[in-house]
C-alpha cells in the first residue's frame, strides 16, 4: 500500500518509539514557556537536539477540540504592501471564517502574523497552507494549532 505524503495519522502514544514522545514533551515545555531555549528543554527531557530538530515539525499533540475545525497558522512575510491582504483573500477564498489576525511590527523586513480560522473541512488545511507558501512574500507557513 503506498501512503500519501503530507497525511496525518493518529497513533496512540502507547506504540510510538521514545524520541517522538521526548520531542512532545519538548515542544509542550517550549510552548509553555517553561524552557527558555530548545537546548534547556532537550537536556530536561533527555534528547538530543539533533533528534528534537529532526521531529518537531512533524509531530503534534491531537486535542480533543480537533473536531471544532479552528486552526492556527504562523505566517512569517515580506514588509510589502499587499502581503498579508493576498494571505486573507487565499483564506476568504478558502471560505475560512478568520476569527483573530495578530500580526507583529516588521524586524529586518518581515513580519509574523498568526491567523486563527474556522474551516468547515479540516481536510483542507494542509493544501491550504501549502497555498500560502506559494504566495509572493510568504516566507514560512506553520500550522500552530487545529482544534
Amino acid at each position: 500500500m503506498d501512503i500519501p505524503k503530507k497525511n496525518w495519522v493518529v497513533v496512540d502514544v502507547d506504540v510510538l518509539p521514545e524520541v517522538i514522545i521526548k520531542t512532545l514533551m519538548v515542544k509542550r515545555l517550549l510552548a509553555n514557556r517553561e524552557e527558555k531555549s530548545s537546548s534547556a528543554a532537550c537536556r530536561r527531557i533527555g534528547i538530543s537536539r539533533s533528534a528534537f530538530y529532526k521531529y518537531r515539525d512533524s509531530v503534534f499533540i491531537y486535542e480533543e477540540q480537533m473536531n471544532q475545525h479552528i486552526f492556527t497558522v504562523y505566517l512569517l512575510l515580506h514588509d510589502k504592501s499587499g502581503v498579508l491582504s493576498g494571505v486573507l483573500a487565499t483564506l476568504y477564498a478558502a471560505q475560512a471564517n478568520i476569527m483573530t489576525v495578530n500580526q507583529s511590527i516588521p524586524v529586518d523586513g518581515a513580519a509574523t502574523v498568526t491567523v486563527s480560522f474556522r474551516l468547515d473541512d479540516a481536510s483542507q488545511v494542509r493544501p491550504l497552507c501549502d497555498e500560502l507558501k506559494q504566495l509572493t512574500g510568504v516566507v514560512d507557513v506553520r500550522m500552530l494549532s487545529g482544534s
